[in-house]
Order: C-alpha cells, then structure tokens, then sequence
C-alpha cells in the first residue's frame, strides 16, 4: 500500500479527462493535476521545446512526494516519455501504448485511423506501437492542430458550427478510408467525442487514449502493491501555469463534477 499522491499533468485541461477516468477506477487516491495552460498548446512545438517543457512539468511535480506521475498528454507521451522516465525514480506512465494496444484489438477490418496534434503524428510512435501489436493493421493518421485551442475554448459541444465545420474537414479522408477504429490520441478530444462519433458513425469504434492510460496507470500500481489503501474520497489538487479565473468552470466540464477547490498558479519558467 501506498498513501503518497499520484501526480498527473497535460499542456492544458486535457489531461482532466484522465483524471475522471482514475477517479472512477481508483476513487481513493490523492491527485495532484498540472496543467500549462500558459503554454498550451503543445502539439505545434519542436521536440526539443516539448521536453523542455516536459522537464519542467515532471520538475513542479515532483516538489510534492509522489508514488508515480502520468502523462495525460499524447504529445509528451510520443515524444519525451522515454527520456522523463529514464531520468525519474518513480514510475511515469504515458497514454499512447495503452490506445495503440486497445485499438489494435478493437479493429475489425485492419484500418485504424489516428488522430492526435502534429507532434503526436509526426513522431510515429502510435503506428510503431499498433504494429507491435498487429503487424498487418493500416494506420491512416491526421493531424488536427486546431482541436486543441478550439476545446480550451470551450468550443466542443455539437451543434456548434465552427468544430462541426473543422471535425468534418479532419475526419473526411479517414471516413472516406474505411476505418473502423479510431483513436483519439490527445487528451482533449474525449470533449469532441460526441461531434466525433456523430460523423464518423455508428459502426467505428473510438478509442480514448486518456482513459487507457488510466487503466493501464491503476493496473501497474495494483502489480506494484501501490495503491492507496482508502477507497473513497481522495483528495485532488490543481494547479496551472496562466490564470486560474476560468479553470474551475471548464475543468468541471473535462471532470464531470465540480471543482471546489482552491487552484494554484505555477511560474513554471522556474523549474
């Protein structure tokens, strides 16, 4: 048994969609959530720019005692976990081998489509994991850098135009493939499920690869004997490197419950 927090983090409110999902697996751990909003989006940045910016997540998080840290962000999960874990002594955990592995035993007809931010498809690291699992599936990825900034901005619900608009253009050519699996490689997206799932249609499965990477998280602390030993009622801690004003109302939209408590703003530039 393990009492210390698990530590969670994502470019903005994304990764909040990995933190319901280990709520509702995990409902007495403690959670600290990081979000840098001030410097969201991610999935545009050079590699370079995205471990730095890694680096100094992982850096605030682990001020606090921690027992693991997750990445609920598919761009830092295809381009620095292998270094972040490497250079921690705790477990950190990403959210793309988790998808990868789900959609390849999802898939029906071969084809799995890809979604995620410029930096999550230009590292190829989906395709290399979906093919470790099934060597003969089709991998047909789409970068959808505005997704993003348009969820931070509230803009995600159905009948609205501008993501209806922006959603059809991304999704057509993979529609038009054939797939019957879709990932949904950022965080964020699990918000445009429903636009999503109303264009794709019935017959095409998504997968969320925030929610796997919570599964897999809860599944690796239980083989380490790691779990919180309280079953109800952990405490969560939020805190964002850009104004706080606005996090409550939207981070209870990712959460699916109000956030009540005090959010903490973080100069990340000082770790």
């Amino acid at each position: 048994m393990d009492k210390r927090p698990i530590g969670v983090f994502d470019s903005g409110l994304g990764g909040l969609t990995t933190v319901r999902e280990l709520r509702r697996l995990l409902p007495g751990e403690d959670i600290v959530y990081f979000g840098d909003t001030g410097r969201v989006p991610y999935g545009s940045r050079s590699a370079d720019t995205i471990v730095k910016y890694a680096r100094q997540d992982v850096a605030f998080l682990r001020t606090f005692d921690l027992k693991a840290i997750v990445i609920a962000c598919g761009t830092v999960s295809t381009t620095a976990l292998d270094i972040l874990a490497a250079e921690n002594s705790i477990p950190v955990l990403g959210v793309v081998a988790p998808a990868a592995a789900a959609a390849a035993r999802a898939t029906r007809n071969g084809k799995i489509g890809l979604i995620g931010t410029q930096a999550s498809i230009r590292s190829g690291a989906y395709e290399r994991f979906i093919h470790g699992e099934n060597s003969e599936a089709q991998v047909l990825a789409q970068p959808c850098p505005l997704f993003v900034p348009l969820v931070e901005n509230g803009r995600f619900r159905r009948g609205d135009i501008v993501i209806e608009t922006v959603a059809a253009e991304y999704l057509a050519p993979l529609k038009q493939a054939g797939v019957d699996t879709l990932v949904l490689g950022c965080t964020h997206y699990p918000l445009l499920e429903g636009v999503i799932a109303a264009y794709m249609g019935p017959d095409v499965k998504l997968v969320n690869a925030g929610a796997e990477g919570a599964r897999a998280a809860a599944d690796a602390l239980e083989r380490a004997d790691a779990l919180s030993p309280n079953t109800s009622g952990g405490r969560y801690r939020y805190f964002v490197s850009d104004r706080q004003e606005d996090f409550s109302r939207l981070a209870s939209i990712f959460l699916g419950w109000d956030v009540t408590e005090a959010v903490g703003q973080v100069d990340i530039s000082q770790y």
